[in-house]
């Protein structure tokens, strides 16, 4: 209760809090100061992808933490080289990467590059970039105005202009005039309810954006780092964006964004920068993050766990038909989609009561981003929990 007191006292209310004192994890399990257990299916909002607790990752930190935290991009960082190689021939992409924080800066130097690319001979040509209605891309200011939800853009303008928001996928093409410089998407809307693209129609975008010389941004700081059961989106999608950015999962919890980008060329020294990103801890931590998923995935332990998880989560949407009108996702990015925003309030904390950890998302979706490493004992007995709480849901 002191910490609560604190906390309120202190602490700018831009969340609202379940308080509780988490003091230590192992993989999906959390363990509050008062000794229950909670299974965790929400990875601190998809970050921790190798669970709490990972020996692997917490090595690797401490190791780098007893050398070298910090220099600067003044200097050469050697594991910034070896994860930018790593993640490119893992994506099979031809690019170069930038490092930054967070998703939301990621997604700021992936503006950056387009309006780059968009300016001929020092003048602005091209600068319109076209995102999705319910689509998430950041805080930021920019990156908040790249958001296509209205209500996230009240108090925090006036915005750089330029964005165009489309209701759909089909709709993109009608709204690319000679002003447009790139289209950015999530292939799997998060915030927006855990609503996939229609691959097709994605891979038909693709081509038009080609033709048209206009740039493809694909957000995957939610979808990328094996989430989706590749290592990005953009590789279940078949399709070749020419800007992806990441984040997220990529550091198991220790903060890092990035931008990989087939314009290998577009920036010069000075152009974009960063003082913490790409430095030796949070790449590190990524390149230990890279080597535990990489032997998850090659030995089918991911596929498997995939399908476990999938397999519980429709199994509750047909035991709950009238609390839930479908199951969306895909991997293990998965919801469940809410008859009301009150069934969805009430299953989030009762969950929470129950010692199950969930998320809210749009569309009142009930959205689950478990550890990539999860179990199927962990599975398990998250989706009891949920039962439970299910039971005890007032329609």
């Amino acid at each position: 209760m002191d910490l609560q007191r604190i906390d309120q006292e202190y602490v700018l209310h831009t969340y609202a809090r379940n308080y509780v004192n988490f003091v230590r994890g192992k993989n999906a399990k959390l363990y509050d100061s008062e000794g229950k257990e909670y299974i965790d299916f929400t990875s601190g909002i998809g970050v921790v992808s190798v669970g709490h607790g990972n020996e692997e990752l917490a090595d690797a930190i401490c190791d780098q933490a007893r050398k070298i935290i910090h220099i600067s991009n003044l200097y050469l960082i050697g594991p910034q080289a070896l994860l930018a190689q790593r993640l490119v021939e893992l994506s099979g992409y031809d690019m170069r990467l930038f490092f930054a924080n967070s998703g939301a800066e990621a997604n700021e130097g992936a503006i950056k590059i387009a309006r780059k690319y968009g300016e001929v001979d020092g003048q602005i040509k091209r600068y319109k970039i076209i995102t999705l209605k319910h689509s998430f891309h950041g805080r930021t200011i920019t990156a908040l105005k790249a958001t296509g939800q209205e209500a996230m853009h009240n108090y925090f303008g006036p915005f750089p202009d330029g964005f165009v928001y489309a209701e759909s996928i089909a709709q993109i093409p009608e709204l690319i005039d000679d002003k447009t410089v790139a289209v950015m998407i999530e292939l799997i809307q998060g915030e927006g309810g855990v609503e996939p693209q229609d691959k097709q129609a994605v891979q038909s975008l693709a081509k038009e954006l080609k033709k048209r010389d206009v740039l493809l941004i694909v957000d995957e700081v939610q979808t990328g780092i094996y989430r989706t059961g590749e290592l990005l989106a953009s590789n279940l999608y078949e399709i070749e964006p020419d800007i992806i950015t990441l984040a997220k999962g990529l550091g198991g919890g220790v903060p890092i964004g990035a931008v990989m980008t087939r314009l290998k060329d577009i920036f010069s020294p000075g152009d974009h920068g960063s003082t913490f990103g790409g430095n030796y801890l949070s790449t590190r931590a990524a390149l230990a993050v890279l080597d535990i998923l990489q032997r998850q995935k090659d030995a089918g332990k991911l596929a498997a766990t995939i399908d476990a998880f999938s397999k519980a989560s429709q199994a509750i949407a047909k035991e709950f038909p009238h609390l839930f009108e479908k199951e969306v996702g895909i991997g293990l990015m998965r919801g469940l989609r809410a008859k009301s925003a009150d069934i969805q309030s009430q299953v989030i904390q009762k969950a929470f009561e129950e010692g199950l950890l969930v998320l809210k998302a749009g569309r009142n979706t009930v959205r689950f981003l478990p550890p990539l490493t999860i179990t199927e004992e962990e599975i398990e007995e998250g989706f009891a929990k949920l039962k439970n709480a299910l039971q005890r849901v007032e329609v």
